[in-house]
């Protein structure tokens, strides 16, 4: 089955993307999700980060503690690897399993990092969701309630725009209406089952 990795920098509009892609029946696999999966309480990735963090990493309640961890990461690039480190490798392996069990010609692996995790060679094809930095920041101020520094800040972790579409196998830009975006999908769509060995 063809796996086409979706990725693009915070506020690009993947979730969009990934809906439009749902909408055509495609199975849809988002990282993000499954972070928050691995890291939920009872999970021993939990345990991992409390250990390596301290009893600051959790809430009260024992669930992870998302705005402490948020500012250490931010603050120390180093302790940001240590999360990733954690985090990543159960991620990956229940994307695995996930596709596994999979019957279609095609499906979306959404993976924000797919760059920055360097894991370009799990997947077939590249899909960049693309738009300008400023409106990256407009999106995510508005959405996440964000200041623009710390919006700032979460884009200089990233890989640059440029990095992402000279490595990209295929582009959407999401400035557009959400007709001309379905257009660009649907296109997409056809030409991904055209290469589907289903």
């Amino acid at each position: 089955m063809l796996k086409i990795g979706l990725t693009g920098g915070i506020g690009c509009g993947k979730s969009t993307v990934a809906r439009f892609f749902t909408q055509l029946n495609v199975p849809v696999i988002d990282a993000d999700e499954l972070a928050h999966q691995v890291v939920a309480i009872g999970q021993p990735a939990l345990k991992l980060i409390e250990q390596q963090f301290g009893a600051t990493s959790l809430c009260a309640d024992g669930s992870l503690n998302r705005e402490s961890l948020r500012e250490l990461v931010f603050s120390d690039p180093s302790q940001k690897q240590k999360l990733e480190a954690i985090i990543h490798p159960l991620v990956y392996q229940m994307i695995r399993e996930q596709v596994a069990l999979l019957n279609a010609p095609y499906c979306l692996i959404s993976i924000p990092l797919l760059f920055e995790t360097h894991q370009t060679d799990f997947v077939d094809r590249v899909l960049v969701i693309d738009c300008p930095v400023d409106i990256q920041i407009k999106r995510v101020v508005e959405r996440d309630h964000l200041t623009v520094e710390r919006v700032h800040s979460i884009i200089d972790s990233q890989v640059s725009r440029a990095v992402r579409t000279a490595q990209a196998d295929d582009i959407i830009d999401n400035t557009k209406t959400d007709t001309e975006l379905a257009m660009q999908i649907e296109k997409l769509h056809n030409l991904y089952l055209s290469l589907s060995t289903y």
